[in-house]
Formats: structure tokens, sequence, C-alpha cells
């Protein structure tokens, strides 16, 4: 237990800052332009990344939204649940009502997911070809779909916008949102809750780094620059509407700090 204190602390002082929140956004655009770079250029080493079927890609990427719902969802329950009575003095009913609140992030969080991707697929078959033939220069118009073309082992052709660099960008700021809540939470150091909460959060943080690593694999080994510049841009539109607009509105999930400056030290979580 004491090791995963020490860890939690360690990740505490890198991750959860104002500081990463706001320069995170900068950062995965910063790796879509170099990473695209490198791959025009061929300066990338062939590694087991640039094959899809890697473990990384398999287990975890794939199924990018499941980790991420299902760490996030105890966490933000606990924590808001906590916070709201140490806070705010809540009963248990009001806290557990804030914490239900904040945990409806989660399905907006889904409807975002189901949307934008259902959108790329459009997208892609809207713009693509389905080429059946040896000649791959001899078009052949009998699929109006890709999984059709894919059926009759044909190759397709379309705008594929990156659902890679979408979901990994808007996971790992929605991530960094929620780990915020830790800034203005106190727990007692012997609580069985707080090594859940240890627990939680330090699989958050290198779920995190999965996300990050895997980004940036992606942008130097897949898609064109526009199609990763594109799908990048939904996952920060689509942080920034919901955690820099919509959640600061009364009518909303809220934010996992309300009304808590960030820079407080009277409920700092490292007590």
């Amino acid at each position: 237990m004491e090791r995963l204190e020490r860890c939690a602390r360690c990740l505490r002082a890198r991750l959860v800052a104002e500081a990463v929140r706001r320069r995170l956004p900068w950062l995965l655009l910063g790796l879509v332009f170099v990473g695209s770079a490198l791959k025009d250029g061929d300066l990338v080493p062939e590694t087991p990344m640039q094959n899809k079927r890697n473990a990384l890609n398999v287990y975890f990427v794939k199924v990018a939204w499941a980790w991420t719902f299902w760490l996030l969802l105890p966490f933000i329950g606990v924590t808001t649940y906590l916070f709201a009575k140490s806070k705010f003095l809540y009963g248990p009913t009001r806290s557990i009502l804030a914490a239900l609140r904040r945990l409806s992030a989660l399905l907006v969080g889904t409807a975002v997911w189901y949307v934008c991707t259902e959108l790329f697929m459009y997208i892609e078959n809207l713009t693509g070809t389905c080429f059946t033939s040896n000649k791959l220069s001899e078009p052949q118009k009998l699929y109006t779909t890709k999984q059709e073309c894919h059926r009759n082992n044909g190759i397709w052709n379309g705008f594929d916008i990156s659902g890679h660099c979408f979901l990994l960008s808007y996971c790992t700021l929605m991530i960094v949102e929620e780990m915020a809540v830790l800034e203005g939470l106190s727990i007692d150091r012997n609580s069985r809750l707080r090594v859940v909460i240890n627990g939680l959060f330090v699989s958050l943080c290198f779920l995190t780094m999965i996300w990050v690593f895997m980004f940036l694999c992606t942008t130097v080994y897949f898609h064109d620059f526009s199609q990763k510049l594109l799908g990048a841009l939904t996952g920060l539109a689509a942080w920034f509407a919901t955690y820099r607009v919509w959640y600061l509105k009364p009518f909303s999930p809220g934010l996992p700090l309300t009304n808590v400056p960030l820079s407080s030290k009277k409920y700092g979580y490292s007590r």
C-alpha cells in the first residue's frame, strides 16, 4: 500500500495540475504535425507498432472508450460523493445526487463517441470507391459501403478520418479533466477509500500514458495528415464544447471542481 501511495503522489505532482490541462491540447496537436512530418519524410523506423495487430491496439485502443468508461465510472462516483460531503457538507442523499449528476458526463462522452464514429464511417462510405480487380486503377462501383467491399475481398478507398486520433485525444483530455478533483479532495491516509482512489487514479494515469503513446504511433504510422488532423480536431472540439463551455452551465453534468479554485490548499488530497 505504501508503494501505491508513493506512486500516486508522484503521478499527482505531474498530471493533476492546471498547467497540464492547459497544455495537453496543444501537445496533442503538435504530435499530429510532428508525427506526420516524420511519416512523410520516411524517418520512422520499422517497429511492431506499425502492425495493426499489436497487443496495445487490439486489447486497448480498439476498445478505448470501454477502458475509459469503466475506470472513470467508479473514480467519478466515489470522488464526487466524498467531495460533496466534505466540501459542501451534503447529506448522503444530496451527495449521491451530486455523484449521479457528474456521472452523466460519461453518458455525454458515450454519445460523443457514437455520433462521431458513425459520422466518420458515413463520410468514408460517401467518398469511397471499391476496387475488386487485380488492377487497382480500375474502379468497380458495385458496392456502396466499406463493409460490402471487404466482404467481397475488395479494397475500399475513401476519406478515412482517423478515429484513433479522435478517440484517443478525447479520452485523454477527459481523463485529465476528471482527475482534477484530487486537487480539492481530502481523505484520511488510513482510509480504505484512499487506497481505492489511489488504485483507480494510478490506473487512469497509466491508461492516459497508453492513449498518448498510441496517439503518437497513429501519427507516425497511419493515415494522411488531413485525416489525422481532422480526427484530432474533432476530439479537441468535443472536449472544448463540453468541459470549457457546456459544463459551465447550470443544466449540465458540471465540472469536477465546482466553485473550488485550482490553487486551493484547504482541501488538499495530499494531506
